[in-house]
């Protein structure tokens, strides 16, 4: 890479917002149930709580007790109804069981359909994931040629920045479909 303050700029901005994209898929993945209990599943759910919204992990230990069960146990008994409440309608298909004092999530075993449909919509969150990366590639090249059109750049060392952004581009891509064919092994993995 050349020594250019704005070509450094550009490509701290593109790595960071390359990184952070695939982060946020994985983390999506994580929130994704593959037949086994993942204490994951449950950190986008919001319980109303103390006059507000706030989120179950934070109302909570999370456990999972085995491969098939999580245990929810409130610090204050008295929110088992709106955690319950909160689960339910969050949609994740499965039913919690209060018993007064903590509640539990069995996660049943996923049918084959069910997997199936769990992979295309694992590979739809990767498409979208990738759909980022080339607009991340976009807003660099665009601000490349800015910079060569201002003459601010050589030819020469415009195209090796080019070049330079496809292999950083490539490497996400190939970041993002290794994280794709991991949980898709994951989730089909009986």
């Amino acid at each position: 890479m050349i020594e250019n303050e704005q070509v450094e700029e550009i490509f701290l901005i593109l790595e960071d917002k390359l990184d952070k994209t695939v982060s946020v898929l994985k983390d999506e993945f994580a929130a994704v149930r593959a037949g086994r209990a993942n204490p994951h599943i449950l950190d986008k759910i919001q319980v109303e709580a103390y006059g507000g919204m706030s989120p179950l992990n934070q109302l909570g230990n999370i456990a999972a007790v085995d491969a098939r069960c999580l245990v929810v146990s409130p610090w204050d008994k008295s929110l088992l109804k709106a955690i319950e409440k909160a689960i339910l309608a969050s949609n994740i298909g499965i039913n919690p069981t209060n018993d007064g004092n903590v509640i539990r999530l069995v996660f049943p075993e996923l049918t084959e359909e069910r997997r199936k449909d769990l992979v295309k919509q694992v590979k739809r969150m990767g498409e979208e994931a990738k759909i980022a990366v080339r607009n991340v590639r976009r807003e660099a090249m665009e601000s490349l040629k800015k910079m060569k059109t201002n003459k601010e750049l050589s030819e020469d060392e415009s195209k090796a920045c080019e070049q330079d952004v496809e292999k950083k581009i490539a490497a996400s891509i190939e970041d993002i479909d290794k994280a794709v064919s991991a949980k898709e092994k994951e989730l089909l993995t009986i």
